[in-house]
């Protein structure tokens, strides 16, 4: 569908679908967000970002869109096939059995930001599973012209486990997948998601159906590709544009009792991210946040503040993102050695 409809965010938002091929479970799309741009404060400018949501996520930060949007940036979000908007009744909700299949939808909406919607700079912004999938994405793409820049918010680079734990579940997962790929292997209520909401003392209002606060179950076939994710990050990656990496300055436990379960990360190990930033690319800067929170972008002031103002000084300053560049080439995807263009569609 190339219509654009209103949005549930409200007045002001617009919502595409984009049909996606059919996979085990049935029809497939993912849904690509926009300001109205006849609401939108300058329609029309030539740099974008687009931003991509993590697990048990979509994308319902206005707040974030709004800043992008003061510093000279169209803003495009996309749910991922049965995530958010996304979802249908027949699908077992952020479910893949390979990462590489989001390739389908964040390649089309590339497309549709820079060929259709005229951008000639586009900026990949993603969250913490949204942060692996969009690094081997963006691996998969380099050559292409397609994404100037990486932002990453709280990217999930590894597992929150010790070492031995880390190695003999992956042995386990890697059996179970393939056997039993459906089988829930995780699930609980989640400190940190109950108290984002403003039922909860929150700062945040969004849907508790799409985005719930004990999460949607991690089944067997997914916690295996992302571990498959993992792996090939463990080896090297080649973004071939600037990365700039944030996260939190500290974890800690995702429970109710932990003194600063507001000012750091309870999902990730923040150690692992800043261990493994470097294997993105040349060009990676990492910039810990004191007090955030696994979402940065929805961290207590000033810890928020902070985060933007290291985004969008390491984009005019390091990425040199200050004057648009030439329109880059059409999305064709790379001979990349995993090439996420010929992935297709598991359910």
């Amino acid at each position: 569908m190339n219509e654009w409809r209103p949005d549930v965010l409200g007045p002001g938002w617009q919502a595409r679908t984009l049909p996606l091929p059919d996979d085990a479970e049935g029809p497939v799309v993912a849904t690509l967000v926009r300001r109205d741009p006849t609401a939108a404060r300058e329609p029309g400018r030539r740099r974008a970002v687009l931003y991509l949501h993590g697990f048990n996520d979509y994308f319902f930060q206005t707040h974030l869109a709004e800043e992008w949007e003061s510093r000279g940036f169209d803003f495009y979000a996309l749910d991922l096939r049965k995530c958010g908007r996304s979802i249908r009744p027949w699908q077992t909700p952020h479910y893949v059995t390979d990462l590489r299949e989001y390739a389908e939808e964040i390649t089309t909406a590339a497309r549709i930001v820079r060929d259709e919607l005229g951008h000639d700079t586009l900026v990949v912004h993603a969250h913490s599973t949204g942060g692996l999938t969009a690094s081997l994405w963006a691996h998969s793409m380099r050559g292409t012209g397609v994404v100037d820049a990486v932002v990453l918010n709280s990217p999930w680079f590894d597992l929150k486990a010790p070492w031995f734990r880390r190695v003999v579940e992956t042995q386990v997962l890697e059996a179970l997948g393939s056997i039993d790929p459906m089988r829930v292997v995780s699930h609980g209520p989640s400190a940190y998601s109950r108290t984002l909401h403003v039922t909860h003392g929150g700062e945040w209002d969004y849907d508790l159906t799409l985005k719930p606060p004990d999460g949607f179950p991690g089944r067997a076939g997914w916690v295996r590709a992302a571990r498959h994710g993992h792996a090939r990050l463990s080896r090297g990656l080649a973004i071939a544009v600037p990365v700039l990496v944030c996260s939190a300055q500290r974890s800690g436990p995702n429970t109710e009792d932990n003194p600063d379960l507001r000012r750091s990360d309870t999902v990730l190990d923040v150690r692992q991210i800043a261990l493994r930033a470097h294997l993105l690319g040349p060009d990676v800067t990492y910039v810990p946040i004191p007090d955030g929170i696994h979402d940065l972008a929805l961290s207590a002031r000033p810890a928020r503040e902070e985060y933007f103002e290291v985004v969008f000084s390491w984009l005019e300053g390091h990425a040199g993102l200050g004057e648009s560049p030439a329109t880059g080439p059409t999305p064709t995807g790379t001979n990349d050695d995993e090439p996420w263009q010929s992935v297709s569609s598991a359910g």
